[in-house]
């Protein structure tokens, strides 16, 4: 007799101690708690039949844009499908089927597949949760919002699923830019669990976006014990401390947290990468001094120059490889993307369009060629989404682009931008002494 999960869904095994522990990894990986994989692996154990458990691993590895991960993903995927094979029961080989398409680098694919099972299944967890975290990286902000609310109206009332929905639901209300509505929705799914480290970070874009800093920064520091007590998520957060603390240029402070929580493991994961990355190059673009720091976040990336496996991962290996001064390891990324952008998969087109000018900006930026930088970066803005990530972590690339129209010598460009940044945030210390340091108070005119 098959079994329920925590959320109602039927799973293909008889074992109720494999759903358990099953639900426990389910629980791990929505909150993004430490090692999923383990219960996955006890809910194996006890039904070395249950295709689930391998389905979650092989997301869990899939998902996180390494692909060093991959081939523990795969293996993950072939156990699945053998199982499936056997016993095909349609949701199970539709989670096979997507997770198949995504580490074949077909994402849409993967995402109508995940869609299609969500149609049937709105309990479904995981294929939400996948499909949430394929939204966020190929920039469907709109997907991020609608995706959720499509399901929301269906779940039982009472549902301990609705919690963790809702902290989905705030992240694209936030990146759709409803920040009351996402600051309700991240603080229901927190009320209904408070190591919900997903819905955390959603409120603290809320307060990035909104330039809330002292409330964001009392909303992290708050609930440390939360997000960062055994959580693979964690270092995101600090890094979003970060960003609140840079713009009240408390640079020392920045350094502080950069060395001691954001890379106080020095990890090798991507994820991790792009935080460093993303945090020196803003550091670098306000002239601050990083030291040697930049060195060994270049270290870490030139692993990955041949990957080829998605475009927003090249742009901030592009950004440590810059500042560290490597610009062979930087040429050598630029040819890869070249022969990247030639391909027909979705992280080609994504390559093309933002992933290579953006490359190439940052490189000429380094090398003194201002001006080259600005062309290239003036038509990328407005569809950098394309690429994916957030609207926060994609600010860099305004940020990049003003600095380097005041380099050029471009100075009515530079004033426009800086008019722009103001207009969304008035008081921002970095906005202010920008505009301090190019000879004059930038002002928005009246309203008529």
């Amino acid at each position: 007799m098959a079994q329920r999960d925590q959320f109602g869904v039927e799973q293909t095994t008889a074992d109720p101690q494999a759903v358990r522990h099953f639900d426990g990894a389910l629980s791990k990986l929505l909150t993004l708690n430490n090692d999923p994989l383990a219960e996955a692996d006890r809910a194996l154990a006890g039904d070395p039949s249950f295709a689930m458990p391998h389905v979650l691993k092989g997301l869990a590895g899939a998902l996180g844009t390494d692909p060093s991960l991959h081939a523990d993903a795969r293996r993950s995927l072939a156990a699945a499908k053998a199982l499936t094979d056997v016993k095909p029961v349609a949701r199970d080989l539709g989670h096979v089927a997507a997770l198949h398409a995504w580490l074949g680098g077909h994402f849409p694919d993967a995402v109508a597949v995940w869609e299609n099972i969500l149609v049937d299944h709105p309990h479904d967890a995981l294929a939400m949760f996948a499909a949430h975290q394929a939204d966020f990286q190929l920039g469907a902000s709109a997907e991020l919002r609608d995706r959720v609310a499509r399901r929301l109206p269906r779940l039982d009332a009472g549902s301990p699923l609705r919690g963790y929905y809702d902290g989905m639901y705030s992240f694209g209300l936030e990146e759709t830019g409803d920040y009351a509505g996402a600051i309700e929705a991240g603080m229901r799914s927190v009320r209904s669990d408070r190591r919900d480290a997903w819905a955390i970070h959603a409120v603290a874009h809320v307060h990035e976006m909104t330039h809330r800093l002292e409330e964001g920064e009392n909303w992290l520091r708050s609930r440390v014990e939360d997000w960062d007590t055994d959580n693979f998520f964690a270092i995101h957060n600090w890094w979003h401390l970060a960003l609140y603390i840079l713009d009240q240029e408390r640079w020392q402070e920045v350094l502080e947290l950069y060395d001691q929580r954001i890379r106080r493991n020095d990890s090798a994961v991507v994820f991790d990468l792009l935080d460093a990355s993303a945090l020196l190059w803003r550091l670098k673009l306000c002239g601050i001094d990083v030291g040697q720091r930049w060195s060994r976040i270049a270290a870490l990336w030139e692993p990955h120059i041949d990957d080829a496996w998605y475009s927003f991962n090249d742009m901030h290996a592009m950004m440590s490889f810059v500042g560290a001064g490597e610009f062979g390891q930087a040429r050598r990324l630029i040819a890869r993307l070249r022969e990247t952008a030639l391909a027909s998969s979705p992280n080609a087109g994504m390559t093309r369009s933002v992933g290579l000018p953006v490359s190439e900006a940052l490189l000429a930026y380094g090398e003194g060629r201002y001006e080259t930088a600005v062309n290239l970066l003036l038509p990328v803005r407005a569809i950098a989404a394309r690429a994916g990530g957030s609207n926060a972590q994609r600010d860099v690339i305004g940020w990049t682009l003003l600095a380097a129209a005041g380099k050029s010598g471009q100075s009515r460009l530079e004033r426009d931008i800086l008019n722009e940044r103001l207009a969304l945030k008035p008081n921002s210390a970095l906005n202010l002494a920008w505009s301090r340091r190019r000879g004059g108070p930038a002002r928005l005119e009246p309203s008529l």
